[in-house]
């Protein structure tokens, strides 16, 4: 596993500098679009168990970070925001963006619904236990380690890989987002996205 996810990150890296946003088919790993997704068993902001059936029917807009991010967790959930914003209402509303959080430890439902309302209404966060946790992650081939900072437990960041990721109604996995894509190009992605379906 641990292989697996280095190497998706080196082929994340190379993706980043091909410029922004891609098809499924043309990601840096080849197949790895067909690889990603799968069941989940969460907590969301409201503390009710939440799975991939609870938004069945709905394209799902994924990010994975935590809320005492310093800086990327912010500029991308910003990035979401954004994009939805550019989005006619109707098309909007066949969205549902989520923010997983990668520090079950300090994040939890009261916390998540507080950070969440400063970035859009329609954003809802999930947590769990740390195995629910790894279980998303790993559905998701995403990237997280603690990293602690002096000798106190609880002073610690999560570095963590920084996708955004589009899964069809179906649950299936359409394209990746690096963090070079705008929210301009995004909301295009995403109106052609539901335009298709």
């Amino acid at each position: 596993m641990i292989a697996l996810l280095a190497a998706t990150a080196a082929g994340g890296a190379m993706w980043f500098h091909r410029g922004g946003l891609a098809p499924a088919a043309e990601n840096a790993i080849p197949g790895i679009a067909a690889s990603l997704g799968g069941p989940f068993s969460l907590v969301d902001q409201e503390g009710r168990r939440v799975t991939e059936a609870s938004y069945a029917g709905r394209f799902l807009l994924i990010y994975f970070g935590y809320r005492y991010c310093p800086d990327v967790c912010p500029t991308e959930l910003g990035k979401i925001a954004a994009a939805l914003d550019l989005l006619p209402a109707a098309t909007q509303a066949r969205i549902q963006p989520l923010f997983i959080t990668v520090d079950p430890e300090r994040d939890d439902p009261a916390g998540l619904k507080d950070y969440t309302a400063l970035f859009h209404p329609a954003l809802i966060g999930l947590t769990g236990t740390p195995e629910e946790t790894r279980a998303a992650a790993r559905a998701w081939r995403v990237f997280y380690a603690k990293q602690t900072a002096g000798r106190d437990p609880d002073a610690y960041l999560m570095d963590h890989s920084s996708f955004i990721y589009l899964a069809g109604p179906d649950g299936r996995a359409l394209r990746l987002f690096s963090p070079e894509t705008t929210p301009e190009a995004l909301a295009a992605a995403l109106t052609r996205a539901v335009a298709g379906s």
